[in-house]
């Protein structure tokens, strides 16, 4: 079955960012690529303006806290906040001023200007919009472990048709502004409009036509 999912509908600066050249991949097929997307963007970068270690590039406006654990390939974008106890790893792109906050794990993602995960959170294999919110102790699960049919399936729209990816990792593709609220769980394959909120110790889970 044939997806039609427009990038820019969820995330409206990812036309103009330097992923544009990737902006015809569906959300699930992103992440897998980012390593090597990340290494690409890697050489492009000025060196003047990143502090530049074998493939950690972090702005020179950007601070990060003594603790935090950063692996290659990842960029970290201007004014971007990152503190102890944070964990990236898996290839991770980072627009200006975000903030990772103290235990936060983010693997094999791209995020957004603005965006925030400021406490105790994971993200793994997905797109973050701008100015995103995430709440202490929410997650977005990359992995569907509770069954044998790891296969990754998604609802392009409302109430729609549920879809197979071909994929066993993706997580979210969180439009900008959303907002996940204080240990609330997105289960692998949301596609989660700009300006969701998502209610505080709740489950988001879009196989289920009642977890829409």
């Amino acid at each position: 079955m044939t997806h039609a999912i427009d990038l820019s509908a969820y995330v409206a600066g990812f036309a103009a960012s330097p992923l544009a050249p990737w902006g015809a991949l569906l959300p699930w097929e992103l992440p897998p690529r980012a390593p090597e997307i990340v290494r690409r963007l890697l050489a492009a970068l000025p060196a003047h303006a990143y502090a530049i270690d074998g493939e950690v590039a972090v702005h020179r406006d950007a601070v990060v806290e003594p603790g935090a654990v950063l692996k290659g390939p990842l960029i970290l974008g201007a004014g971007c906040f990152v503190a102890a106890g944070a964990y990236l790893r898996g290839g991770n792109w980072f627009d200006a001023r975000c903030t990772i906050g103290p235990g936060t794990e983010l693997k094999s993602s791209f995020v957004f200007a603005g965006s925030a995960l400021a406490h105790f959170n994971f993200v793994g294999d997905s797109i973050v919009g701008a100015g995103v919110n995430m709440e202490a102790g929410s997650i977005v699960c990359n992995h569907r472990n509770e069954r044998a049919d790891k296969n990754i399936r998604v609802r392009s729209g409302e109430g729609g048709t549920l879809q197979p990816t071909g994929c066993e990792k993706f997580g979210a593709l969180v439009g900008d502004g959303a907002r996940i609220g204080a240990n609330a769980v997105v289960a692998p394959g949301a596609l989660l409009r700009p300006g969701r909120v998502v209610a505080r110790a709740s489950l988001l889970d879009q196989e289920l036509l009642d977890g829409l």
